[in-house]
């Protein structure tokens, strides 16, 4: 009798290379079982990629964690540096800001989040502003580091970290790093995609080599084209402009020559925003910025004048509209990053909404015996909506919350209508100081208190409960909290001797 064939294995391919190509692959290569699945990256060296995301959010962490990646040596070879969080300028009033930190401010109390027991105290006159009650932040003003404590009642546990990195290089890294567990990559550019007669899914793409590579599942990592789920697949777009203006970027670096930060910091100008972000070898530099607002000759100045020492490139321009995809699994088709939407890089959303999806893609995986189910797609697509909706609600409070009056970009964004879904968020908080705690996607309570707090939205009301703790002892509490952080805070590592002795690449300059 002969024996049955052995199944073959489910073809992913992946169609483009560069960050969220290569997470992809890398993430796929090591978690699904290589009996049953094949993963093939097609990329060209002719095309390039976006690669302006050198800042993240702390779930890189645990995405590389989830690899099995060294960190000291992704941190050399990228030359990284550490992030705790992200200072905004002038983004309520010019002069002022404030820190969003990778932490949580204070302590629930009696049952109570944090937040309640401050507005009440702060609204008596008892408590100093809300950012001194964060340990990251404390952190940051110090320019410190080190790894968070392992003991989860120590206040030096109280905060996570990410990474500023050149996001080329982490591409180039993680192909190193995949393509020996088994990712199959080909150099080639697609120039025809071929499509079932009976299902409409992709079949094959055409290269133009003439390579036919066939798949059962296509991850679409194509960038602003969008091959496959908005050509092919002819997936609408969901336009943003209206509530983020903002849709065009300038990108430049120069040496570094402050010390090196462990946040990003993020500058409002006159028709967007200014980041800067430093890595061991260089700091990167850009300007977003509205070009119903202002011009590009005028965009270039604004930047240009803000460098703190010659560029080392010419800016380069990226234009971009904010949005999304209104599904980003069609057929047998999943787009991934850049393909399925582009929200500005505000609050480092970009490889965190790749990790998102990759991470997505991977538990709702189709198999060889299920195929191409539906149900699959419809729970994808439930999930990345939230992403992004989410995410974009977070964004636009950057810039509805905002005392920047006579500037017209910021009188327009300040007065413009909300989603829905932000509006209610803001309103409750003003009422209750109840903020928003999702379970599920961007950002976290605290997050959301570092903004509205930071530019000037604040509770007139807390939770009843709060009023359990006498006043004295709260004002005693946060007293004692403060003075925690702050000795605790002055106790850390210099950011820079942390890198020195944990990661420093070959191109370390000396610390200014």
């Amino acid at each position: 009798m002969t024996p049955a064939p052995e199944p073959q294995p489910f073809k992913v391919v992946i169609v483009g290379g560069g960050t969220a190509g290569w997470m992809a692959a890398s993430a796929m290569v090591k978690l699904l079982p290589a009996q049953d699945y094949s993963i093939t990256l097609i990329e060209s060296d002719e095309i390039g990629t976006v690669g302006v995301g050198e800042a993240t959010l702390p779930h890189i962490k645990v995405f590389n964690d989830t690899l099995g990646v060294d960190e000291a040596q992704f941190m050399r070879e990228t030359q990284a540096a550490f992030k705790v969080g992200i200072e905004f300028v002038g983004w309520d009033r010019p002069g002022e800001r404030y820190v969003h930190p990778f932490g949580t401010f204070g302590e629930p109390w009696a049952g109570v989040d944090f937040q309640h027991h401050w507005a009440r105290a702060h609204a008596a006159g008892r408590a100093s502003e809300l950012h001194d009650y964060s340990f990251a932040i404390a952190a940051c003003r110090n320019n410190a580091f080190e790894f968070p404590n392992e003991d989860p009642k120590s206040i030096r546990a109280t905060y996570a970290y990410a990474y500023h990195f050149d996001a080329a290089l982490y591409a180039q890294y993680l192909r190193r790093w995949a393509i020996p567990l088994g990712v199959e990559r080909i150099e080639g550019k697609v120039v025809d995609v071929r499509r079932d007669d009976g299902t409409g899914h992709v079949a094959s793409l055409m290269l133009a080599s003439g390579a036919e590579i066939a798949g059962d599942l296509f991850v679409d990592c194509s960038g602003f084209r969008s091959l496959l789920v908005g050509g092919t697949m002819e997936v609408d777009w969901q336009d943003w402009s209206h509530w983020l203006p903002c849709d065009r970027a300038l990108a430049v670096p120069n040496m570094r020559t402050e010390p090196l930060l462990p946040f990003t910091r993020l500058t409002a100008q006159e028709a967007g925003w200014t980041w800067r972000i430093g890595l061991q070898h260089r700091t990167g530099n850009g300007y977003v910025f509205s070009s119903r607002f202002t011009d590009e000759e005028r965009a270039r100045d604004v930047l240009m004048s803000a460098l703190d020492a010659p560029p080392l490139a010419e800016p380069r321009l990226l234009r971009f509209q904010a949005g999304r995809r209104t599904a980003a699994w069609a057929g047998n088709c999943v787009a991934v990053g850049l393909a399925s939407g582009f929200l500005e890089p505000l609050e480092s959303t970009s490889i965190f909404l790749i990790q998102a999806a990759v991470m997505d893609l991977i538990g709702l995986m189709p198999t060889r015996r299920s195929g191409i189910d539906p149900r699959l797609a419809a729970e994808y697509n439930r999930l990345f909506e939230v992403h992004y909706d989410r995410t974009r609600d977070f964004l636009v409070l950057h810039y509805t919350a905002n005392r920047r009056h006579g500037q017209p970009l910021w009188d327009h964004v300040r007065t413009m209508e909300l989603p829905e879904s932000l509006a209610h968020k803001i309103a409750l908080f003003r009422a209750s100081a109840a903020a928003p705690d999702y379970r599920y996607g961007l950002f976290s309570r605290d997050s959301w208190l570092a903004v509205l707090v930071g530019q000037g939205v604040l509770p007139a009301a807390w939770n009843p409960l709060a009023e359990a703790v006498p006043l004295d002892d709260l004002a005693a509490r946060l007293a004692d909290l403060k003075y925690r952080i702050e000795v605790n805070a002055a106790d850390m590592t210099g950011h820079g001797d942390f890198i020195r002795s944990y990661c420093p690449a070959p191109a370390l300059e000396p610390a200014a």
